[in-house]
C-alpha cells in the first residue's frame, strides 16, 4: 500500500509590514487565524474547486506566537497551490502581515529539523530584541514550543 505523500511548509509571518499603520490590538497568531486566512486566500484566488482539491490534506501543524513560525503540511500535488495562496495573504484578522517560506520539506522529520534551528534562532533575535532578562513564563513557553515540535507525527 502506497502513503498519502504531503509537503510541509514552514513559514514566518511578519505582522504590521509597513510600520506606519499600526493597529492598537495586535493580533495573536493562532491555529484558526492562520488556517482561516489561508483558506480564504485559497478561495479567493483558485475557487470553490480549487480550495476543495487543497483540503484534503491541509492542516496548520503548528504556530508559535512568540517567534511567529508556523509549519503547515499540504498534498504533494497541491502544495504549490497552498504555497502561492500564503505569499498572497495580506492579513490576519484585521492586521496587515506578510508570510515567507522559510523551508519546503517531503518529510515530518526533515521538516522537523529545520524549524528547531529556525525557532532557535529567531527566539535568540527575540531575546536580544527584547533588551530584558525574559520571564520565566516566556522561557517556559518556548520550551513547550521546542517539544511540541519535536514531538509533531503525521
Amino acid at each position: 500500500m502506497v502513503g498519502f505523500k504531503n509537503r510541509y511548509l514552514v513559514v514566518e509571518v511578519n505582522l504590521n509590514p509597513n510600520r506606519e499603520t499600526v493597529t492598537n490590538d495586535p493580533i495573536i497568531l493562532t491555529s484558526y487565524n492562520v488556517t482561516k486566512a489561508i483558506k480564504d486566500s485559497i478561495l479567493l484566488n483558485f475557487g470553490e474547486c480549487g480550495l476543495a482539491s487543497s483540503l484534503g490534506s491541509f492542516q496548520v501543524k503548528y504556530v508559535n506566537y512568540i517567534t511567529k513560525l508556523c509549519i503547515i503540511r499540504a498534498s504533494r500535488e497541491e502544495y504549490q497551490k497552498v504555497w502561492s495562496a500564503i505569499t498572497m495573504v495580506r492579513s490576519i484578522g484585521n492586521s496587515p502581515v506578510a508570510i515567507y517560506l522559510l523551508d519546503l520539506s517531503g518529510s515530518i522529520k526533515a521538516c522537523r529539523t529545520a524549524a528547531l534551528k529556525c525557532e532557535e534562532l529567531k527566539f535568540e533575535n527575540y531575546k536580544l530584541s527584547v533588551r530584558a532578562p525574559l520571564s520565566e513564563d516566556i522561557n517556559k513557553q518556548m520550551q513547550d514550543y521546542l517539544e511540541r515540535i519535536r514531538v509533531l507525527e503525521h
